[in-house]
């Protein structure tokens, strides 16, 4: 026979596991009278998962692999049955076939069948072979064009995304009718699912800069001119906007405009002193076209003398104008590391720092902000990050009226900050509704309309329940709720949420990796959105992969290599997101190949099981009791 020393030490960290996982169920008992009958099994297999995922159990994956055995690399949809699949091995090695415990284990079966089953439910039936859904954001032309919604149908689109941040009730409603009228016509299955804009923290307006129009001619890589800048002089009086795209517009004297023929130039000193002049190249009703080869900034006054052609009823004169009125800019806020930023609690007009001529401080930048009530979360010595990440500051002092922080991160030659950029939070506990009045109106529309909602800036249970309630008073406990998990306090929350979710008969999590990637890091990214992968699946629950998926092929018509590679990672998701843009049915059409293509290859994914931190900050007793309307059955 051989040595089997190695069988009962395995056992009996399995059985340790399994004890743990038991206890961990127990301590759910309470809060599972709230959940739903649907999702009672993968309630408590959730906490089986969590109370494994407390351990970093490598070692013993690479013991059973060594012997054979299954690694537990994919337990997590039926965890408990694939501790005592191993263990049901391990027995039977032993010689001890009495104590083989019995979950009725077949190899994941169990839970992936729950997993499919909530996936129908909410997303719908899955498409001829794909069985990952497709959901597409529509533009505001889909309540205008019904083409392009019976085309996206027909493409793959298996979940119409209509954002209630933009638009409106008619807007949508439009939307929507367009899609029934899609589905009639094609016989092709589509739900419908509308997000709930939720608070935005962004900055304020900004000061308008110095009225100056720039325009420069095309140059190839030895600076010569392939292309030059293209000028429309338009009446001051009344203004034109340019018929075809033009390098800037130029608000002139009509009288004085009204003589300029082809072949007539115009010169001019721009603002830096610089001669500059302009070829006359076509006469457009009242506007003239005009040539330039070089670089040049006008401001208003700019003194202008046009100079006649030969066949020109002028010709020998001089005539010369002022440029009219130009449209002031908002001036951008460039930011370097170690440089203060004041940002005020109101939407006061932003404005640059301010030096003297010999290049000291006098006033630091400052900038507002929209919703000021965010800021009353906020401590010293917290983060704050700033559109999309790309400028990064700690909070070094906090008054009434204003923040002071100090960049930390930023381009070394300065990055802009504009008015309406993200702000995100990703230390700081903000007590903040995720329904704000617009949702909240909003509701009764999704509420009759939609088969699904996302719920943003969800952070908390109460948060859940309190969707829930208002849900349960508009009759509509069926419609199926979507956690877009896209603060760092979401993330680590996630196990509550989901539990306060599953008291909804239908729900999903969508991954919102752009938010996520500025509130966790960038370089964690990978790392979160595997977590949530991996959880969502413990708990059955269908996970939507959302943000930038071929943006660059929906927006520009034409992918990048790593942008097909990210679709591709998609396959281990229920559903792929993509947004709007000019090219969304391509996008919508390489989508669908590239899932079919890769379903054939992967399911999910085999995984090493260190310690894991989500395991670590759920505590079973920490579940609110927060009273909502049930719609257990």
């Amino acid at each position: 026979m051989h040595n089997q020393d190695w069988i009962h030490p395995l056992i009996e960290q399995l059985l340790q596991l399994r004890s743990e996982m038991l206890r961990e169920e127990e301590a759910l008992q309470g809060t599972l009278q709230d959940i739903t009958e649907v999702h009672r099994e993968s309630a408590r297999n959730l906490a089986r998962y969590l109370a494994l995922r407390r351990h970093d159990i490598r070692d013993l994956q690479e013991e059973l692999t060594v012997h054979g055995l299954s690694s537990l690399g994919r337990a997590e949809a039926d965890v408990l049955g694939a501790v005592d699949a191993v263990l049901n091995v391990l027995y039977r090695l032993a010689g001890d076939v009495n104590r083989q415990p019995s979950n009725g284990y077949k190899g994941g079966e169990r839970g992936r069948n729950v997993l499919e089953r909530n996936t129908d439910a909410l997303l719908g039936p899955p498409p001829a072979k794909r069985n990952v859904r497709i959901m597409v954001t529509m533009p505001s032309e889909a309540s205008t064009d019904f083409g392009l919604v019976r085309d996206l149908l027909v493409n793959g689109m298996n979940c119409m995304r209509v954002n209630c941040a933009h638009d409106g009730p008619d807007q949508w409603a439009a939307m929507i009718s367009n899609l029934e009228k899609a589905k009639q016509e094609t016989g092709l299955d589509c739900r419908i699912h509308m997000d709930l804009g939720g608070p935005k923290l962004r900055t304020g307006p900004l000061q308008p800069g110095p009225a100056v129009l720039k325009y420069r001619p095309r140059r190839d890589a030895y600076g010569r001119v392939i292309a030059p800048a293209r000028i429309l002089f338009t009446p001051a009086r009344n203004p034109q906007a340019p018929p075809t795209p033009a390098d800037a517009c130029v608000p002139v004297p009509a009288s004085w405009l009204s003589k300029l023929g082809l072949g007539d130039r115009v010169n001019f000193k721009d603002s830096r002193g610089a001669s500059r002049t302009m070829r006359v190249t076509e006469v457009d009703g009242q506007n003239r076209w005009a040539q330039s080869e070089y670089t040049s900034y006008l401001i208003p006054g700019t003194l202008l003398e046009a100079t006649f052609s030969k066949t020109s009823p002028h010709f020998g004169k001089k005539l010369t104008a002022r440029v009219g009125n130009l449209p002031e800019k908002p001036q951008p806020i460039v930011l370097r590391r170690g440089d203060t930023l004041i940002m005020l609690r109101s939407s006061v007009p932003g404005r640059p720092a301010i030096y003297d001529q010999q290049g000291r401080l006098l006033s630091p930048a400052i900038i507002g902000v929209a919703e000021p009530a965010f800021l009353d979360h906020v401590l010293v010595g917290e983060k704050i990050k700033l559109d999309d990440g790309k400028i990064s500051g700690i909070i070094r002092a906090i008054d009434a009226d204003k923040l002071t922080i100090e960049t930390v991160m930023a381009r070394a030659k300065g990055s802009p900050l504009r008015a309406e950029k993200g702000i995100n939070l990703p230390e700081s506990e903000l007590r903040v509704s995720p329904l704000t009045a617009d949702d909240i109106h909003a509701l009764d529309f999704v509420a009759e309309h939609a088969d699904m909602l996302g719920y943003s800036f969800v952070r908390t249970e109460s948060n859940v329940t309190d969707l829930q309630s208002r849900l349960h008073a508009l009759k509509a406990d069926n419609t199926g709720i979507i956690l877009k998990i896209e603060t760092r306090q979401a993330f680590e929350q996630l196990p509550s949420l989901l539990l306060a979710a599953m008291r909804s008969p239908r729900i999903g999590v969508m991954i919102a990796r752009g938010d996520l990637a500025v509130e966790c890091g960038y370089q964690r990214l990978a790392e979160v959105q595997e977590e949530i992968l991996w959880i969502c699946e413990a708990a059955h629950v269908p996970v939507i992969w959302a943000t930038q998926v071929l943006e660059l092929l929906a927006k520009e018509g034409v992918p990048s290599r790593s942008e097909i590679t990210d679709a591709a990672a998609g396959v281990r998701a229920e559903c792929v997101m993509l947004n709007k843009g000019p090219y969304i049915v391509k996008a919508v059409r390489a989508l669908d190949d590239i899932l079919k293509r890769m379903e054939g290859h992967q399911q999910k994914s085999r995984s090493t099981l260190r310690k894991l931190r989500l395991a670590e900050l759920f505590q079973p007793a920490q579940l609110a009791d927060t009273p909502v309307a049930s719609t257990a059955k």
